[in-house]
Formats: structure tokens, sequence, C-alpha cells
């Protein structure tokens, strides 16, 4: 089974596609890339409360009921118009904007005491080929900012570090839902991009040494 979240609306918008794509992929089954056929892995889907209190108590609990093989977090990134895989949480949160509680916590550490920042778990350079593969517009991002993602991101690895060190985690950003050119990707597509970075999750072995660095 792999659990893939989506977040609530916030920031004032109708909708996330981070959800609307995750809830469409729920009951699909995912063969591990350039396997193909069996064994299969279920999606399941939960989709979380954009809230610094909330979001990761309900993602915890959707990881104990569903005890997953892998996890697959998934927010909005309303700036960019790429696939962002996250390579880095780090112990801080900063809110430019209050949460969905209201909740706005300036330098404060997400876990006290945790340390300053994780790398995230999922086989990021295979996605990213596997993506480019299937020509949708991806990169390698060295930061899922300091907002409810990061909080949520950070958490996660946390949890996987000090009780589940063979689950295979991480977080990825999706731009907005839209058909304009050059403002997002359409709904199908960031679908489709989930679809891939979740039978990649799946899959054990070396990654490629393929850039995906940048200069600043």
């Amino acid at each position: 089974m792999i659990l893939l979240s989506g977040f609530e609306p916030f920031g004032g918008e109708e909708t996330n596609p981070s959800w609307l794509a995750v809830q469409r992929l729920a009951g699909e089954r995912v063969a591990p890339r350039g396997v193909g056929g069996d064994p299969r892995e279920e999606v399941v889907a939960v989709r979380l409360p954009c809230t610094f209190a909330g979001a990761w108590a309900e993602l915890a609990r959707a990881i104990e009921e569903h005890r997953p093989r892998a996890v697959v977090a998934v927010g909005l990134a309303a700036g960019t118009t790429h696939v962002r895989l996250e390579r880095v949480a780090v112990n801080v949160v900063d809110a430019r904007i209050p949460d969905n509680d209201g909740a706005a916590p300036v330098d404060v550490p997400v876990v006290p005491g945790g340390p300053a920042a994780y790398f995230s778990g999922l086989p990021l350079k295979s996605t990213l080929a596997a993506l480019r593969e299937d020509e949708l517009p991806a990169v390698v991002s060295n930061t899922a900012g300091t907002y409810v993602c990061n909080a949520t991101f950070y958490a996660l690895m946390d949890h996987v570090a000090r009780h589940e060190p063979h689950l295979v985690a991480g977080f990825v950003h999706v731009p907005r839902a839209t058909s304009e050119p050059g403002e997002g990707m359409s709904l199908d597509q960031i679908v489709g991009a989930l679809r891939t970075v979740a039978a990649a999750a799946l899959v054990d072995g070396p990654e490629p040494a393929l850039s995906g660095g940048t200069e600043a």
C-alpha cells in the first residue's frame, strides 16, 4: 500500500490541487516503475487540514491505520510551474500567513530538540528521470518553505527516523491546476505526475547520476 496525502484549501483559495489530484488516485493499484505486472500497491488517500496542529496528527493517524509501504505527502506551491521533488525538510516554522486555525508561529522548531534538517527518503533522481521520460515538468527543490508543508514534511521524516526507518517517505509540491500556459499544469498532468512519483517510490535500487542541483 502507498499512502498519498493532500491538503485542504488555504489562503482564500476554493480548491487545492494537491488534494484534487491525490483524491483521483485513491483506489488505483500502482506497479513499481519499470517492473510492471504484479505486485501492485493500492493507493490510499488522506486529506490533511492546512494547520500546524492538525496536519501531521492526521497523517500520523493514517500511517498507523494503513501501515503503508511508502508515504508521499503532497502540497501546493502556487508560484511554480513544475512538480517539485523536495529534498530537505528543515526544523523551523516561520509562517508568512496564518494557517486555517489562525495560527502564525514565527521562528519556532517543528520538533523541539530535533535535528536541523532531514533529507527526503524518496528516490528523487530516479523519480526526476521518470517524470522527464513522461514529459512532465519536474525539478528537485532544495527548500519546502517554512509553512505547513515543510512542517508536515519534517514531522514525517522525524517519525521515519525515530520509529519506522524502513518506511519510504517524502514530500512533493505541485503547481496550480490550470489550462493557462506558463501558469501551472493541468489537473490531468498533476495526477499523471503523482502516479509516476508513486510508482517510482516503490522501486529499490541505485539512483542515476542525474543533476538536479542549482547554482544559488
